[in-house]
């Protein structure tokens, strides 16, 4: 009986070649020339939110600047237990649960229509867009006065043109006059969103349904509403973040008052009226804590998305 050595193997040679820089030097190498963008985003972003932090923990009034001292969670505590901060708190949420569940419908049925073929698509698409495109504050400013203006607006010319009353529609309904501006600028957005998930259906697997035997309805709930429930969750946590950091529609059209001041523009009023530093900056602080949180089940859902369309292809 012959017995059968083998010849160890040897290890592939990892070490680079006389005159090659190693895999480490060649990954820096390709980082570097992004080295110049992450430091300016870190100086213009992190540094400043790091100064926000360190100054929430201080009783700070830029009035008496002599009697600064550390004052540990205590601004926290009073963020988290004021009255009138916990109010613009329920505002905030308020605000933008009406704000993001309104321009999800509005602009789920703008997609349904610009998803068919018609003449002037194009014009129709262009125009749907144009109020996302509009600067917030000169959007505020035009539902203040061009429609909402008790004398000379456009709402209350219409109302007495077929004889109705002549409300002051911002005295009167000041939270939803703040809503509907901004369900005006937030639908487009949610349906070009939800149009991209339209356009990205199978539609063999629809031809499929229609030759089965189902009706549009069917469709719509069996087929496209699973296909676009990433969309609209994607939709609606992107517009949560903004919403809720939304301050020129409050500041603009009713200034904070009549109950609609929310948590951005309490932080304002805190810093700018009150002049208490800490504690503007602890709630400051809390609404990009909370902004965080609804960014992380964003990017998941984006990631998710990337993940499908890659199955896919």
């Amino acid at each position: 009986m012959t017995a059968t050595t083998t010849a160890p193997v040897a290890a592939p040679d990892t070490s680079p070649a006389p005159g090659r820089p190693s895999a480490r030097l060649r990954a820096w190498a390709t980082r570097a020339p992004l080295l110049p963008a992450l430091i300016f985003m870190i100086a213009v972003t992190q540094l400043p939110f790091v100064a926000t932090l360190v100054i929430s923990f201080f009783d700070w009034n830029s009035l008496y600047p002599d009697a600064r001292h550390f004052a540990g969670f205590e601004n926290y505590q009073e963020v988290l237990t004021d009255a009138a901060l916990r109010k613009s708190v329920w505002t905030t949420v308020l605000l933008t649960v009406a704000v993001v569940l309104a321009s999800l419908v509005l602009g789920l049925l703008l997609a349904l229509l610009l998803d068919r073929r018609f003449r002037g698509r194009g014009i129709v698409r262009t125009l749907l867009i144009a109020p996302f495109l509009m600067v917030p504050v000169a959007a505020a400013l035009l539902w203040k006065h061009v429609l909402y203006n008790p004398e000379y607006g456009l709402l209350n010319g219409l109302l007495h043109y077929v004889g109705g009353p002549q409300p002051d529609w911002i005295s009167s309904t000041p939270l939803l006059a703040v809503e509907a501006a901004l369900v005006w600028q937030w639908t487009p957005f949610m349906m070009l969103i939800l149009l991209a998930g339209l356009q990205s259906r199978d539609q063999q697997q629809i031809e499929a349904a229609r030759v089965d035997g189902a009706s549009n309805w069917q469709i719509f709930v069996h087929l496209t509403l699973p296909h676009l429930r990433r969309y609209l969750e994607l939709g609606a946590l992107l517009g949560s973040i903004y919403i809720v950091q939304n301050f020129d529609a409050v500041f603009t059209i009713t200034s904070g008052g009549l109950g609609t001041a929310n948590l951005p523009y309490t932080v304002y009023q805190t810093f700018y009226q009150a002049h208490e530093n800490g504690l503007a900056s602890a709630a400051g602080v809390l609404v990009v804590i909370g902004s965080i949180i609804i960014a992380t089940f964003a990017l998941r859902v984006v990631s998710s998305l990337f993940r499908e369309e890659a199955s896919r292809a």
